[in-house]
């Protein structure tokens, strides 16, 4: 595949001939994907359309339930789980947004891709936004604010299919509100597919200046495959599997992206979306519920609205598709409900992120000298651990459902406690491999990793107020 006609395939071993099968066999994945399509617009629009589940209500006997469970219980936790063990497969084969982008794509105007859209900035806009919103709807807890979030997102993408490129993924490389969390999780997957340069160049070497007939690759999320190194952009679709005999699915070592790549590759956005975005914006919005300092800040600030006589941030309410409005459910949200939602996230945001930078600067300084790629590149060690917090605050939804549903699950802290020791070591033994990069002195990396462990101590305090301090 992607040779030129006539030339002996090389071999290949059975990872790598799976690539090849995938490569070939375009027509089962399609249907997977449309089946995919089919269910997730089932689960996203039927149950919306229907009257709320009262509290008697069950995973196995109600629609909206099952729903519930099936997005927030098992799909984006395990998606989450996919990327860290097989790459962003979810991404190339699965994903329903993908899938209609690049379909709305080929139809749509081919316009090019304007430098504003191309920002690196996007994924933590796009991070943050969704997840203010998603709270702001109550996504988890209402299949309308499921619809609102989700399908407001398939929605632009469809849009942005229909605008920009023909036959590509310019939302999910530019514009996927997840794009940016994926990337990071999939530098822990223990296969990629990769671009053997000096095959490349062999390859057109050989063929220089002679007609070539082999099969040109169209990549969807515009990869440049000659660079095709990490697996963090690429979708893991199979398509350009024995391009000109040097693309092919490799295992690899799960810290080799990591510690390798990451070196240059690391930049200031990543440091922001993980540091400010996964350990800050993610786990405001999934502490604020149970906070009692959010609890106490509102009440002061209602104290202070009434002792001032200004009464409308507390009577005015929104539609259900801003701020959540169930009053059959007794549950709605007033302005200040939904200001204090989001100035408790952006806070948590704020604080985390700058305590998490002031330890890894710390961490940075301690093995000599100054560095600011050597900084990007030390908080990569955090993904690990960045990618657990983030599963654990999704599967507290799951773990809400199943005990709902009578389910005791006494062992459940005990297994949260045991992944984010595991989180941690990962995290460190990372850390240790980075520093080996830039100085072999003991001393120096010892003291590097201390001021790495403060900032994982840091993350840790933030995960047992969740699941252990309130």
């Amino acid at each position: 595949m992607g040779g030129c006609a006539g030339a002996a395939p090389p071999k290949v071993n059975r990872l790598a001939a799976l690539g090849l099968w995938m490569r070939r066999h375009r027509r089962p994945i399609q249907l997977i994907q449309w089946v995919v399509v089919g269910l997730y617009a089932f689960l996203l629009i039927v149950p919306a359309l229907l009257p709320l589940p009262d509290y008697q209500d069950h995973i196995l006997t109600n629609l909206t339930v099952l729903a519930a469970f099936v997005f927030w219980g098992l799909w984006w936790p395990f998606v989450l789980i996919s990327m860290v063990l097989l790459g962003r497969v979810w991404c190339g084969i699965f994903c329903p947004e993908g899938t209609l982008t690049e379909a709305a794509s080929r139809v749509g105007l081919g316009r090019a891709i304007p430098k504003w859209l191309r920002w690196q900035g996007w994924p933590f806009v796009g991070f943050l936004g969704t997840t203010l919103y998603g709270q702001m709807a109550s996504v988890y807890q209402y299949p309308t604010g499921a619809l609102a979030v989700l399908g407001g997102s398939t929605v632009a993408a469809i849009i942005v299919g229909l605008i920009y490129g023909r036959g590509t993924r310019v939302w999910c490389r530019h514009l996927c509100p997840v794009n940016g969390v994926f990337m990071l999780l999939s530098k822990l997957a223990p296969v990629h597919f990769r671009t053997d340069q000096r095959a490349w160049t062999a390859f057109n070497r050989e063929h220089a200046g002679q007609p070539i007939r082999h099969e040109s690759v169209h990549c969807p999320p515009l990869v440049p495959l000659k660079q095709l190194q990490t697996a963090s952009a690429c979708h893991m679709c199979g398509k350009c599997s024995g391009h000109k005999n040097a693309i092919s699915l490799k295992a690899r070592s799960s810290s080799e992206d990591i510690v390798q790549e990451s070196a240059t590759r690391a930049t200031r956005e990543e440091f922001i979306l993980l540091l400010f975005g996964l350990f800050g914006v993610a786990i405001g919005a999934f502490h604020w519920s149970a906070s009692p300092w959010f609890v106490s800040l509102k009440q002061a600030c209602a104290v202070w609205l009434v002792n001032h006589d200004i009464m409308w941030p507390l009577t005015t309410t929104a539609p259900w598709w801003i701020l959540t409005n169930y009053p059959e459910q007794n549950d709605v949200f007033n302005l200040l409900d939904g200001a204090m939602l989001i100035t408790y996230i952006l806070a948590t945001a704020l604080v985390m992120g700058s305590v998490l930078s002031l330890t890894l600067c710390l961490a940075n300084r301690l093995l000599g000298g100054w560095s600011t790629q050597r900084l990007w590149h030390l908080a990569h060690a955090l993904i690990p651990l960045g990618g657990l917090g983030v599963f654990l605050g999704l599967s507290a939804t799951t773990v809400t459902l199943l005990r709902g549903d009578g389910l005791t699950l006494y062992w459940i802290n005990d297994l949260r406690a045991a992944l984010l020791a595991g989180g941690s070591l990962w995290s460190l033994y990372l850390g240790y491999r980075i520093t080996g990069r830039y100085r072999q002195a003991l001393l120096p990396r010892l003291a590097a990793l201390a001021g790495l462990g403060v900032t994982i101590s840091v993350i840790l305090y933030a995960w047992w107020l969740m699941f252990w301090g309130w």
